[in-house]
């Protein structure tokens, strides 16, 4: 491609945006964002949540039965049919999926951009607002950035919002086929990877190169019945479901079967348990913590300030003050420390004692030294040159020899006590991963310790992002909690030096602290961990 037409490339994609907005966003919408003014009131209208805003369509009588109503028994053979916006996610609306791609695929400021577009979005149909979202979320991002988020980020939140009864339905069916709105890119890797679906039929968004350019294919907005009908052809599906609205009704009228969702009688029996996800989340990533809806989103904006402000403060109380003066004013500052058992007796062949931690963040061995109010040497596999900096404790970083790092631990080992994480890496949920057996053949006096941590804001945790910057996003949530809880002694016959392998003791200690936790041990591994959310075997190069 020659110079010039390069260089006109930019322009016309501003043209056809421009050209767009004029004819439709103006035609389209003055009219229906004054009758919402005019019959709601304008600042009433803003303080109006979605669920006291009723659709025309929610006062009509149902022409399809509930979607609990559906015979799951003998579907194998079938096929069934269904959205994924509004019919599989119990979420109201998908605003909350677009900040996620945003705030972890874009920046920051595209996440504020989009939280700003909030009462614009509101006075907009539903076509308008989708198109309008698609254009703040993805206009410059990276192709690889929406792979990322969609592999790593989004699973989790999307299993926590799913529709039991939905997912019934459609777990019943052999196979299974999901129309859709919402940008296929966002959506296609979850439902295939996670709920089997076969098919995906979504948005096409538009892209230059490596980047979105934040406006759809020319397809446009996908229609579902059309979509059903180009997808099908003269067969029918045998099972449909969707929601109310007059849309959802032309989409599963085309169905032998159609059911709804019905929204208003929604409950706790609509939530989908832990243990019924058809596929375990073990691994996930990026920084929120919670489901990024308007309301919370602005919470966590406003939070901002006064959390950098805290994290800061604690940071300094914690490297700076003595023991006990730091835990005073760190409970103070709202982090919340919650400690089990209590120190061992000193170890009397003259060696430190060996604390083996389940990881939950970067601060594990800060909170036990704080807890046990000594001094402990940590050692790690990969730590950045500004966490190492930052630590209050001493940090000591393995080679991945695995004879020169046993003659490390051995070295510090005759120096004082020493903590290991033999997992190698965080997890976030409740699991823990393999055990490393290199520490069981070291030591014979063997601490576990149960460390579990809470936050509500964000994750101090990161496979893809500044693994410098973990310690700060935990402290600055507005309560952090952490949890230690130290166990017995490991017996004697129960070590090396009981006749037990290393492999046997690494297991039984991973069995030990997950019973202590009320977790599930895996055979995962750290390598495990970022093939799957960074693409990578997690080497951590220094970045500060």
């Amino acid at each position: 491609m020659s110079a010039p037409v390069k260089a006109m490339e930019f322009p016309m994609v501003l043209l056809r945006l421009a050209d767009w907005f004029f004819s439709h966003l103006l035609a389209n919408s003055f009219y229906t964002a004054a009758m919402k003014l005019k019959n709601n009131g304008f600042f009433f209208f803003f303080l109006k949540t979605p669920s006291t805003i009723k659709s025309p369509s929610s006062h009509v009588f149902p022409l399809y039965p509930n979607v609990t109503k559906c015979n799951l028994h003998g579907r194998k053979s079938q096929t069934v049919v269904c959205d994924i916006h509004g019919c599989l996610l119990r979420s109201h609306s998908f605003f909350p999926y677009f900040m996620l791609v945003a705030f972890e695929g874009g920046s920051i400021f595209r996440a504020f951009f989009l939280l700003l577009s909030c009462p614009i979005l509101s006075l907009l149909d539903y076509d308008l607002k989708m198109r309008v979202m698609i254009f703040i979320t993805f206009c410059g991002l990276r192709k690889k950035d929406m792979d990322n988020v969609s592999r790593a980020v989004l699973p989790k939140f999307y299993l926590e919002n799913i529709n039991l009864h939905a997912y019934e339905v459609l777990e019943s069916a052999g196979s299974k086929v999901v129309f859709t709105t919402v940008p296929r890119v966002m959506v296609e890797g979850f439902l295939k990877e996670y709920l089997r679906v076969d098919s995906v039929m979504g948005t096409e968004l538009h892209t230059n190169g490596k980047y979105f350019t934040g406006l759809l294919s020319s397809s446009g907005l996908l229609v579902k019945h059309r979509a059903l009908k180009e997808y099908f052809g003269e067969k029918r599906p045998d099972i449909g479901v969707g929601t109310s609205n007059i849309h959802d009704h032309l989409f599963i009228s085309l169905c032998k079967e159609a059911y709804v969702v019905n929204r208003t009688e929604e409950n706790k029996s609509t939530i989908m348990p832990r243990e019924r996800y058809p596929k375990a989340l073990v691994f996930h990533d990026g920084r929120l913590a919670f489901l990024p809806t308007p309301a919370a989103t602005l919470s966590m904006f406003m939070w901002l300030p006064i959390g950098i402000f805290l994290a800061l403060f604690r940071l300094f109380v914690g490297i700076c003050l003595p023991y006990n003066l730091s835990i005073l004013l760190g409970v103070g500052s709202g982090v919340n420390i919650r400690v089990k058992g209590s120190a061992p007796m000193k170890s009397q062949n003259g060696k430190g004692v060996l604390y083996v931690c389940t990881h939950r963040t970067l601060l594990d061995p800060v909170f036990l030294s704080t807890s046990l109010k000594k001094p402990l040497t940590a050692v790690t596999y990969s730590l950045s040159k500004m966490s190492e900096i930052m630590a209050p404790i001493r940090t000591v970083r393995l080679s991945r020899d695995r004879k020169r790092d046993g003659e490390t631990m051995q070295r510090l080992l005759r120096e004082g006590d020493l903590v290991v994480c033999p997992e190698g890496t965080t997890c976030r949920e409740p699991y823990l991963l393999r055990f490393s057996s290199l520490f069981a053949e070291l030591a014979d006096e063997i601490v576990p310790v149960a460390m579990n941590t809470n936050v509500t804001m964000f994750y101090g945790t990161t496979a893809s992002g500044l693994k410098c910057l973990d310690p700060v996003f935990f402290l600055m949530n507005p309560r952090p909690s952490y949890s230690v809880h130290i166990l017995e002694k490991v017996p004697r016959e129960m070590t090396c030096a009981g006749g037990k392998t290393g492999h046997e003791v690494a297991n039984y200690l991973q069995r030990q602290l997950a019973a202590a936790l009320g977790f599930e041990c895996t055979s995962l591994t750290r390598r495990d961990k970022y093939l799957m959310l960074a693409g990578n075997e997690g080497v951590v190069h220094d970045k500060s």
